[in-house]
Parts: C-alpha cells; structure tokens; sequence
C-alpha cells in the first residue's frame, strides 16, 4: 500500500518555494455543519511518522497525530458555514475555507499543495492541486487529519444541543438514522438547505 510521501514538496523546494502549505478540507457530503479545511506548514526536521490519508487512520491514531501536528507544525483551520455553502455552493464553500486556513498560517505560504482537482481561485499564492492529494503528499495528510479531527469535534458538540440525529457518529453525512431524524424531528438551523434532502423536506412542509 502506497503511503504518503515528500515528493511534491521536494519539487517545490527546489523551484525555489520555501514555506508550503498542505491543504485539504472535509465536510462537502453532508446534510449539516460547516464544511472545515486545514493548512498545515510542516518542519522538515520534525515530521510526525504515520502521517496518512485521514480517511485510513483510526480515530484513535488519528487524534495522536493531530496533537503531535499541533505541537510541531504551522496548523491553521477554516470554516465555511452553513449559510455560507448555501449561498455559494458546496465547491465554492469549501475553497473558501481553504483560503481562510492559509490565511490563517502564522508563517506566510509561498506555495500551497491543495487537495482535488481545482486550485481556490482566491489563493494569492501559487498552488497545485494533486487529485487524491492526502494520499501523495504528507502535508496534505496532515492537513486531511486535522480537519477531520476539528469538524468531527465541531459536529459532536452540535449533536449535544440538537439530540436524535446522530451526529456525533455520522458527522452530519446522509446516514440512514439521520435521513429518519430528518423527517421526525425536522430540519435544524445547522442543516444545509440547499442539498436534496433537506430541500425536499422543507418544500413538502410548505
């Protein structure tokens, strides 16, 4: 199995970048919450091992490395909100909370390494998008594992104060015990209302 590697930051270091941001979000399929992104700048001395795809981690491994990314790295996270991807749509939303998250580096980036397929028209820095980037490069599995960490935190305390959706299993994603809360609890402030499901709801209710 092929694991997350320095190839792509090698790359830019030697066409003259210095500070390079791995960047990546999580949060674009479900119903409800923000869609969250990370920026991570990783010390070249002091690179955490195991770093991987967050999807391929445990919660458990995966908190470790998010602590360990805290304490040794340039870690910064973003947020677009529900009514943010309302407004501009999911892509749009979450190249927003990419942006935000560079920009909240405390060192300035002079490259960035995005996740998927489409660079943040709004970056002022250049980038690259690498497709199934948090299984090439470390800084953007890095990047994958602390906004996994963050938007899960985010959606367990929401599942405190709206109970019955499951959101402190299913992160807000279309579960079948959710889309069942959806019709008999109804649709909360944190639902997105401009994907299907939810739409659908509030339209029959009208």
């Amino acid at each position: 199995m092929s694991v997350p590697d320095y190839t792509h930051e090698t790359l830019a270091l030697s066409k003259g970048h210095t500070l390079i941001a791995g960047v990546d979000e999580v949060g674009r399929g479900p119903l409800a919450g923000p869609v969250t992104a990370a920026a991570v700048i990783l010390d070249l001395n002091h690179i955490p091992a195991g770093l991987n795809d967050s999807k391929k981690l445990s919660p458990k491994r995966r908190a470790v490395l998010c602590d360990a990314l805290l304490a040794c790295a340039d870690v910064s996270v973003a947020h677009a909100s529900v009514e943010e991807i309302d407004e501009l749509n999911i892509l749009r939303a979450s190249h927003l909370a990419m942006e935000r998250a560079v920009l909240g580096l405390r060192q300035v980036a002079d490259m960035a390494l995005i996740d998927g397929n489409l660079v943040p028209r709004g970056l002022r820095i250049p980038a690259q998008a690498i497709i199934k980037g948090d299984a090439a490069s470390v800084s953007i599995a890095a990047a994958s594992i602390v906004a996994k960490i963050a938007r899960d935190r985010i959606m367990e305390d929401l599942a405190q104060q709206f109970p019955g959706y499951g959101w402190e299993k299913n992160a807000g994603y279309p579960s079948k015990g959710h889309k069942e809360a959806l019709l008999n609890l109804g649709v909360t402030p944190h639902h997105r209302r401009s994907f299907k499901p939810v739409h659908n709801i509030l339209y029959q209710e009208k």
